[in-house]
């Protein structure tokens, strides 16, 4: 057995996938064949299989899939066998731990996507956004429709929106400022939305900016977050360790709840004790998708010779 692994093989395809209907139609296809292989990975569903139950020949599903995910069907089936989440989490304390004793060499090393961030002051967040105007738009993203807002200083919230839940998802945003001005630009937001799921811009030289809206705590769980690498992943408790207060665990859960920068600030590498995956805002099957995703850019695809 040998291990292969490349990474160009997986990066997404740089063609922007169009919005509107046959985005949503391709979102949709994607979205059952990643419940598919998520839910049955055991069976170890074939290209055909997943094809005729999107009513599609194996190629269309292949390039379709493969378009919108950044890997075929068959990479995120392995990616998802290899049940990276137990192995992720045995690691959980020393990466933390690494992380802090190092120092990181510098804020654009804080995440695999090379984010340097500026948390709001106190007053400014007890102001509820009052005074402050964001810009939001939606955009397809590997991981179905994704809801961006922006501030002139960068990249202030990330969500996702599913078919006919944006009313919702927008309000749900909202809300954390409620007396923030909110505009729609598609333009203002185009460029965070490229940027955050393409893996050859996450560039050190080019560091994403991003805004922090919360809490003194909620910005310091939020921060933690950052410090897990990319095929790693950490518990509630263990960050609750790590703040200096073991017994915070259910404050930690709330405040990783309520991160406003969904896979940015990687929220979904924060496991549940004994390696379940524990609760996700924007749905179970995305969180098992963004770690899938996670799992085969980071880690080598098994291949028998």
């Amino acid at each position: 057995m040998t291990r292969a692994f490349d990474l160009a093989g997986l990066a997404p395809d740089p063609k922007p996938i169009s919005v509107g209907a046959e985005a949503a139609e391709y979102y949709a296809v994607v979205r059952q064949t990643l419940k598919r292989i998520t839910l049955d990975w055991r069976e170890q569903p074939t290209l055909e299989q997943l094809a005729r139950e999107v009513n599609l020949q194996p190629i269309q599903l292949q390039r379709v899939f493969s378009r919108w995910a950044g890997l075929t069907p068959k990479q995120f089936l392995q990616a998802i066998t290899l049940d990276y989440a137990k192995a992720m989490l045995r690691d959980s304390a020393s990466v933390l731990d690494a992380s802090y004793e190092v120092g990181l060499s510098g804020p654009s090393r804080l995440h695999d996507l090379f984010v340097t961030h500026e948390a709001m002051t106190p007053g400014d967040y007890r102001s509820r956004g009052a005074g402050l105007s964001i810009a939001y738009g939606f955009h397809p993203s590997p991981f179905g429709q994704v809801l961006v807002m922006a501030t002139d200083k960068g990249l202030a919230g990330l969500g996702f929106a599913d078919p006919g839940s944006e009313s919702a998802a927008l309000e749900d945003m909202c809300r954390r400022w409620p007396a923030a001005q909110f505009l729609q630009d598609q333009e203002a937001t185009t460029r965070f939305a490229a940027r955050v799921f393409d893996p050859e811009k996450w560039r050190q030289d080019q560091p994403l900016n991003v805004v922090m809206i919360g809490t003194d705590f909620e910005i310091r769980v939020w921060r933690t977050l950052l410090k897990i690498p990319m095929g790693q992943a950490t518990t509630y408790s263990d960050i609750a360790a790590s703040l200096g207060n073991p017994k915070a665990s259910r404050a930690v859960g709330t405040a990783v709840g309520r991160n406003p920068l969904s896979f940015v600030v990687p929220c979904h590498r924060v496991l549940a004790k004994g390696g379940k995956l524990g609760g996700y805002h924007w749905g179970l099957t995305r969180k098992r998708a963004i770690l899938g995703w996670e799992s085969g850019l980071s880690a080598p695809v098994l291949e028998c010779v």
